[in-house]
């Protein structure tokens, strides 16, 4: 069980921080950053050429913008499709566990209220940091089609989008991988772990 964010002291958790500039260089050594995951991940995008990704990028520097957010939180964002029908490439975070710099979060804004009122104070929320980053939240079938590429939070768990149904209720979802197969279980919205970010996706 993903172990609870620690609340005995009412002590703030540092706030999960969006930084969606950066310079020439650092735009430099992003793209190489990820050319060269791209390269050494064909599995999850055969067929696709890196060369026609990062002219899409160059030419949508805000795209490059939320890439670099995506990465500097731990997400080790990689392209995993291409959109046959919107002509876009769908980058969605890669990284092994979930993303390091989104942990300890709740669901989404609300949830971070009522945490709030009570005097315990999370790191964010999952909802308002993917809005901020420019990515939207992977749901249900998005993070079953990742875990078929890989092994991913495995001691980690990751918050999805909820349905609307079980959001209106309280509720929200999250997924992980445990005895080599993929769960996805319900929480409250408040609840926050140390164990427990999210994963984003972003097309291009």
């Amino acid at each position: 069980m993903a172990k609870k964010a620690s609340k005995g002291s009412g002590k703030p958790i540092p706030k999960v921080e969006v930084n969606l500039e950066f310079s020439t260089r650092e735009g430099e050594e992003l793209l190489q950053t990820l050319q060269t995951r791209f390269e050494q991940n064909i599995h999850r995008h055969e067929g696709l050429v890196w060369s026609n990704i990062q002219a899409k990028l160059e030419a949508h520097p805000e795209k490059l913008s939320s890439l670099y957010a995506m990465e500097c939180t731990g997400g080790e964002p990689d392209v995993v499709g291409y959109d046959q029908g919107s002509k876009e490439f769908i980058f969605i975070d890669c990284s092994e566990q979930s993303p390091a710099g989104r942990r300890s979060i709740c669901y989404d804004g609300e949830g971070e209220a009522e945490r709030i009122k009570k005097g315990v104070h999370p790191g964010g929320n999952a909802v308002d940091l993917a809005a901020a980053m420019g990515i939207e939240l992977l749901n249900e079938e998005q993070y079953r089609q990742l875990q078929a590429l890989g092994d991913f939070d495995t001691k980690t768990e990751s918050w999805l989008k909820a349905p609307a149904e079980i959001r209106e209720l309280g509720g929200a979802i999250f997924g992980d991988r445990r005895y080599n197969t993929v769960f996805v279980f319900h929480n409250s919205a408040p609840s926050f772990y140390a164990s427990r970010g999210f994963r984003g996706s972003l097309r291009v």
